[in-house]
């Protein structure tokens, strides 16, 4: 897929303030949701600050944590 220039890409770092996002949304601390999902608070910290590009595998289990859809930590608010 080739993106115009007018398209703009969804980045690591997009994604990760889209997890921060809806963590703060829901009141969890980021040592409180790393344990929900079964992660190091340290790891949680890179994927917020872009720092990480976590897998299908963590994606679905931030997802889950968060009650939401997959796609929608893709999504721009």
């Amino acid at each position: 897929m080739r993106y115009s220039d007018m398209e703009r890409k969804f980045t690591v770092k997009d994604f990760g303030r889209r997890v921060r996002e809806l963590r703060k949304a829901q009141g969890y601390s980021q040592e409180g949701f790393a344990l929900t999902v079964e992660l190091d608070r340290t790891y949680i910290g890179g994927i917020e600050r872009g720092e990480r590009n976590p897998g299908l595998k963590t994606i679905l289990r931030i997802a889950d944590a968060l009650g939401v859809p997959a796609a929608e930590l893709f999504q721009e608010k």
